[in-house]
């Protein structure tokens, strides 16, 4: 797991937002698609087997599973650059980083300007509190073994 400082988080956050809107993007199109298949088959079975273009499900299909892969892509780009994706739904996502000796998150939703708030692990969304001088000054962002001492 990586830990950020403030400024290194928002030095990432415009990549990590570009890959945000793309699995968006991504989750958007899988769904269209796969609604197009499910409404078809729903089509079939009201009807007691009508026919259906065979090419024009295997296309959808192909579409559906190549808008999967690209979402997955997108994501693993976002953890890669070290962020953890909370809601993807709204564009939620948190940044690892220690303050007063415990695990917090530095929370950025999509829209937001700037990464503005903290929260600790267990407070989630709801908890969030504002960055202030305190916590600008007291928070860090170094790599923490596993046992949760510092490396």
């Amino acid at each position: 797991m990586r830990y950020f400082r403030l400024t290194e988080a928002e030095r990432v956050l415009p990549d990590v937002e570009r890959h945000l809107r793309d699995a968006l993007f991504y989750k958007a199109e899988y769904e269209r698609v796969h609604k197009q298949i499910e409404d078809t088959l729903e089509r079939v079975r009201q009807s007691g087997g009508a026919r259906i273009d065979p090419s024009k499900q295997l296309e959808l299909r192909v579409e559906r599973d190549a808008n999967v892969r690209k979402l997955q892509d997108a994501m693993a780009e976002i953890e890669q650059l070290g962020a953890l994706v909370k809601d993807l739904d709204i564009g939620l996502l948190d940044f690892m980083a220690r303050y007063q000796g415990r695990d917090v998150c530095l929370c950025w939703k999509l829209g937001e300007d700037a990464i503005r708030f903290w929260h600790g692990t267990e407070e989630g969304f709801g908890g969030r509190k504002e960055i202030d001088d305190v916590f600008r000054a007291n928070h860090s962002g170094e790599a923490v073994s596993g046992s949760g001492t510092a490396n």
